[in-house]
């Protein structure tokens, strides 16, 4: 593994150090999330759709709305309510009626969901730390802190 400039062949120089730091970002996210990837696939779940039962297994017994849910989401999905029905058929989550206002529904894990998140936790962390863990924890912090300035920049 070279530069991305050497992995995509390009010959030509980069128009800007924004463009090429842009690319390696996508580049590196795209090899980064295959490890995930595999791990979820036998699991038959879609990134988001792990990330959607992390966040209901955080939110506890309380779930969390629709909107709440799509707005905590890593990468935005335009359909959550189709996210949640998928997951709801599968029998990972509920909606439940907000005590507080019945027009709104919470969406709350299951044990089934909790239990399929417990057999993902171990292979996951070890993906990230074979995938990351050789950059060491001071790289890590540094890496977190460039990717947090830009996003919030480009926010």
């Amino acid at each position: 593994m070279g530069t991305l400039k050497d992995d995509i062949k390009q010959a030509k120089a980069w128009r800007s150090r924004e463009e090429e730091a842009f690319l390696n970002l996508l580049r590196t996210a795209d090899v980064l999330s295959r490890g995930e990837a595999a791990i979820l696939k036998g699991a038959n779940l879609s990134a988001n759709q792990y990330n959607a039962l992390r966040i209901l297994r955080g939110a506890g017994k309380d779930g969390v709305t629709c909107s709440e849910l799509g707005g905590r989401l890593i990468e935005r999905d335009p359909d959550v309510t189709r996210l949640i029905d998928r997951l709801e058929e599968r029998g990972l989550m509920q909606r439940t009626r907000d005590a507080r206002d019945r027009r709104v529904y919470r969406n709350v894990i299951t044990p089934a969901g909790l239990d399929l998140l417990a057999s993902l936790d171990e292979p996951l962390v070890s993906v990230h730390r074979k995938q990351l863990g050789h950059l060491g924890q001071e790289k890590l912090r540094t890496l977190i802190h460039l990717l947090e300035e830009a996003r919030s920049a480009a926010e």
